[in-house]
């Protein structure tokens, strides 16, 4: 039987995270007991509707005050959204162990969640953030270096919730051979699950493999397809790696590939805007 219990295997990990459960007053400032016991209690929603708006009038200090209230509340976006500061170090000093902890909550009680509700973007990508701690570890702290938690993390959200993100790095893996035997069919076919959905990572990855016919029968054209969508939709930092995989592919096609590239190119993108 699937649970998030049964999945994650939850230990005690020892790291005195988040202890008693602070006050807030509405205005997302910290408050003394009495206070609070004068004002009506703030929901969930309210308070994470108050750290949005916080956020955006730039006073992260009340966003986090409010944010941390519904979180401790249950709320999973709130959660979600102080993971990513506390990893990014955005409007908080970055704290990876703070991160884990809120990833991993959300992990916990979420992991059955309907894969097709708009929630469920966010559950998955909880899970691979902590699949990336995992492949990792973090220094001075319980979570250690585990390639095979690392796998489970991303193979339950690219399985469960379809993640391309997820699909994307467990394609890596068994690329690489890292958590798992290296399997490059296996890597091909979650990199292509992942490619149909716009992941251009796994777009890139794709079609190198298939116009060079790289444990996978070669189809050129298809090959420089994939590269070329992935070329025009990459962000400025996985420019340059994929560019050198496109350029390359395109310097050694013949032109009757180059012609049927742009065949399937054009299919492709009629698709998409149907």
């Amino acid at each position: 039987m699937r649970t998030a219990d049964t999945l994650l295997r939850v230990v005690a990990f020892g790291v005195g995270l988040l202890a008693a459960t602070p006050v807030f007053a509405f205005d997302g400032s910290k408050s003394d007991a009495s206070d609070a016991m004068a004002a009506a209690p703030m929901s969930a929603m309210e308070a994470f509707r108050s750290g949005a708006h916080y956020l955006k009038a730039g006073e992260p200090a009340k966003a986090v005050n409010s944010l941390e209230y519904a979180a401790e509340k249950g709320h999973a976006l709130a959660q979600w959204k102080l993971g990513r500061m506390y990893a990014e170090g955005d409007g908080v000093t970055q704290n990876d162990l703070k991160a884990f902890d809120y990833f991993r909550r959300i992990a916990d009680r979420h992991a059955d969640d309907n894969p097709d509700t708009p929630q469920s973007r966010f559950v998955a990508n909880a899970f691979v953030a902590l699949g990336h701690y995992y492949l990792d570890g973090i220094p001075n702290s319980a979570v250690k270096r585990d390639p095979s938690r690392a796998r489970e993390m991303f193979s339950y959200a690219a399985s469960y919730f379809r993640d391309p993100d997820a699909q994307y790095y467990l394609a890596r893996l068994y690329l690489d051979g890292t958590g798992a035997p290296r399997d490059p069919r296996q890597a091909a076919r979650w990199f292509g699950l992942s490619a149909q959905k716009g992941q251009c990572e796994a777009q890139a990855m794709l079609g190198a493999m298939l116009f060079a016919g790289d444990h996978v029968p070669r189809q050129a054209a298809r090959g420089l397809m994939w590269l070329t969508l992935a070329k025009d939709s990459a962000r400025p930092e996985q420019q340059v790696w994929i560019a050198k995989l496109y350029d390359s592919a395109f310097e050694q096609a013949t032109e009757d590939e180059r012609a049927l590239a742009l065949v399937y190119l054009k299919r492709w993108l009629e698709t998409r805007r149907d």
